[in-house]
């Protein structure tokens, strides 16, 4: 099975500062907590979406078959979605800014055999060529983390015509929703000139950018890409608050959409 074409492209660009903000952020998240959880995100047989682990097989944004698929994973982290790609088949580049989220990622390649390339990058700027991948996928990743002025141009850039960008995010009511300490409420904290880009370093939180809907919608429209689908993910039944991420707690996110997951296609 080829791999993606080596890395080519010289980068000239000035980084956002949150890139180091948020880099230093999962430095310490990896340490409290991804590191240890990471092999078993790995083993999961079902690719599951965001804090409520919503199952693919339920929402099926994906491609039904994504053997041979060329796959980008913009912020993989542990690279844990990036692992289920690569064992159903995909050939997989997962990319992420932080050296210790990635070694986490290269210890469990050697321990599980599971082959993938990982790239130490920014979402703003991806070291791949054009139109190298068939499908750029981010959960709560780039779709956060990076600025989307940035990296929403990249994704399509990665993009071969017809490919899909699939993403998952929090969902604009949470944002708006959102004190600034504590979890979300039932008021609002936020307008939504506010929410573009919301620094939570006063709460040893990083710096996450949420651009309102119709400013995410124009952005992408502006890449090439057009929507397909648009999914408001409600907490299911059974589940239950998450252990660390405890920004939206589950009796809320069962009555409201605490995560948005969008589905776009590059213009043939």
């Amino acid at each position: 099975m080829p791999a993606l074409p080596a890395p080519e492209r010289e980068m000239s660009w000035s980084e956002p500062d949150s890139v180091a903000v948020n880099r230093e952020l999962w430095t310490r998240s990896n340490a409290e907590y991804t590191d240890a959880h990471a092999a078993e995100a790995w083993a999961r047989d079902e690719l599951l979406w965001g804090v409520w682990h919503r199952p693919e097989s339920e929402l099926r944004v994906l491609p039904g078959d994504v053997a041979g698929l060329d796959v980008v994973e913009l912020g993989c982290g542990t690279a844990y979605v990036s692992a289920w790609f690569a064992r159903h088949g995909a050939r997989v580049v997962g990319v992420d800014p932080t050296p210790a989220q990635l070694e986490t990622a290269r210890r469990l390649v050697r321990e599980t055999g599971i082959q993938l390339r990982l790239v130490e990058a920014p979402a703003e700027a991806v070291p791949l060529p054009d139109e190298s991948a068939d499908l750029v996928v981010s959960e709560y990743g780039a779709s956060i983390w990076a600025d989307p002025r940035l990296w929403i141009p990249e994704a399509a850039r990665l993009l071969r015509p017809g490919g899909l960008l699939v993403f998952l995010r929090g969902s604009t009511l949470a944002q708006v929703c959102g004190p600034d300490v504590g979890s979300v409420d039932t008021r609002l904290h936020r307008g939504y000139a506010e929410i573009g880009r919301i620094d939570w370093r006063h709460d040893d939180g990083g710096i996450e950018y949420h651009l309102p809907p119709g400013e995410l919608i124009d952005a992408l429209r502006r890449s090439g890409l057009e929507i397909e689908r648009l999914l408001e993910l409600l907490a299911p039944p059974d589940a239950e608050d998450h252990p660390y991420y405890d920004f939206v707690k589950v009796d809320w996110g069962r009555r409201w959409p605490a995560e948005e997951l969008w589905v776009a296609r590059k213009r043939r």
